[in-house]
């Protein structure tokens, strides 16, 4: 089939994970759980933090802001799949795939930031206690979001404008439950060498550079805890990052596992599949991961489930 440009094209196919009619009850109510838990967990973990004033802290500031990225970043892609679904056409539009591709990317590198911000907070807390008030300031809290949203925003732009510039052919089938910048990348019938090079120049700095920094902050982290004498010190020490910890390693690990897994099978439906750790499961285990963690979540979420029953009897 002759190669077309893509302004003639109006619209892609997405597969999703599999084709048979019977499966597909299993995987709405599947998915439509998780994406609830999703959304809800990580809506108590903002409405606990803004509630507590106990919680206005630069760590829960920045554990506010990931929950709210983690909701939008699984709204991007797990509403039109349950669309799809429930009208039994797995459609989607030229530039609903474009738009889709774009906040995907946006809400993926704000998680990365976002982590690595967390991180240099916790640096700041454990191994310079005595100057963290004074430079942890609200102001500076508010410029390390923005600058995250900023340079990830950019990076997303550049990336969907580059995919603009290819060709596909009139029918694309995206063997995927939503349009992945990689896939989009690899089933161009167009030149996508420059492509290739921006994608992974992207994700070796975006994500390899903030790994690096993520390492190179708990390195220093578990120097200054052995350097803590007394073993309660240690371990409050150590649970004030545990949670950060956990969600850091969950997030690069099932990234990571993700693109060993499509390098090794060669099959795009085992790439979906493998792609829901990250953009799915990880997002939903985030509140989970904080609120039995953590004492301090546990205890305001006690405090705003304490209001709620309170106040529902009077209304």
């Amino acid at each position: 089939m002759a190669p077309r440009n893509l302004t003639g094209v109006s619209k892609f196919l997405l597969l999703g994970f599999s084709e048979e009619p019977e499966l597909q009850p299993f995987i709405f109510e599947l998915f439509l759980s998780m994406y609830l838990i999703t959304v809800f967990g990580n809506l108590l973990i903002i409405l606990a933090v803004s509630s507590n004033l106990h919680l206005h802290t630069p760590m829960y500031f920045f554990l506010s802001n990931l929950s709210f990225v983690d909701i939008c970043f699984t709204s991007t892609t797990i509403p039109k799949m349950l669309v799809n679904i429930q009208t039994k056409s797995n459609v989607i539009t030229y530039e609903g795939c474009i738009t889709q591709m774009y906040f995907f990317t946006l809400f993926g590198g704000l998680d990365i930031l976002l982590l690595t911000v967390m991180a240099y907070d916790r640096f700041m807390a454990i191994c310079h206690p005595l100057h963290y008030t004074v430079i942890m300031k609200p102001q500076l809290c508010e410029l390390l979001v923005l600058v995250s949203w900023v340079m990830s925003a950019l990076h997303s732009l550049l990336e969907s404008l580059m995919v603009l510039r290819l060709s596909f052919c009139t029918l694309l089938e995206i063997p995927h439950f939503f349009c992945e910048l990689n896939q989009m990348i690899q089933f161009a019938s167009s030149d996508n060498f420059l492509n290739n090079v921006v994608m992974y120049s992207g994700v070796v700095l975006l994500a390899g550079g903030s790994l690096t920094c993520i390492i190179y902050s708990y390195s220093k982290i578990i120097s200054s805890i052995y350097g803590i004498t007394s073993s309660q010190g240690k371990y409050k020490a150590f649970s004030t990052c545990a949670s950060h910890l956990s969600i850091v390693s969950l997030f690069y690990c099932t990234g990571l596992g993700v693109y060993l897994s499509s390098a090794s099978t060669n099959s795009s439906h085992s790439s979906a599949t493998a792609s829901v750790m990250y953009t799915v499961v990880t997002p939903m285990l985030n509140p989970f991961i904080y609120s039995l963690r953590n004492k301090d979540i546990k205890r305001a979420l006690k405090i705003l489930f304490g209001k709620v029953t309170l106040k529902g009897p009077l209304s």
